[in-house]
């Protein structure tokens, strides 16, 4: 299960990256995203990857059978904030397509294109 989570980190990122790197903004919106998700998994794996404990505390006792729930609250706030972020990076590139005529990155005033 860790190298799953390795690998998956280390896709999203490689893949986050690249897409950041391009010149569309709609590239740039969806490489943001999946950065955000790779720091989501990196944080959570960060918290201990336990497989059959209980993220709240049960029967017995609690501090060895329950889960640290610190990274889930950390990813749980990463996702509200990411989804904010999100929501302005698409509303810029919508206005720069609006005042610029093209969601390019490197698009200058009046539509001319490197």
């Amino acid at each position: 299960m860790v190298w799953l989570f390795a690998g998956s980190v280390g896709l999203l990122m490689g893949c986050g990256t690249y897409l950041v790197l391009r010149a569309r903004g709609f590239s740039v919106a969806l490489g943001l995203m999946l950065l955000t998700y790779a720091t989501n998994l990196f944080v959570l794996a960060a918290g201990g990857l336990e497989v059959g404990r209980a993220p709240v505390a049960g029967h017995g006792n609690p501090v060895e059978r329950m889960a640290d729930p610190l990274p889930q609250a950390l990813v749980l706030t990463a996702v509200v904030i990411g989804f904010a972020m999100t929501a302005l990076v698409l509303v810029l590139i919508l206005r720069a397509l609006s005042d610029l005529g093209s969601e390019r990155v490197d698009a200058q005033r009046g539509g001319e294109e490197q």
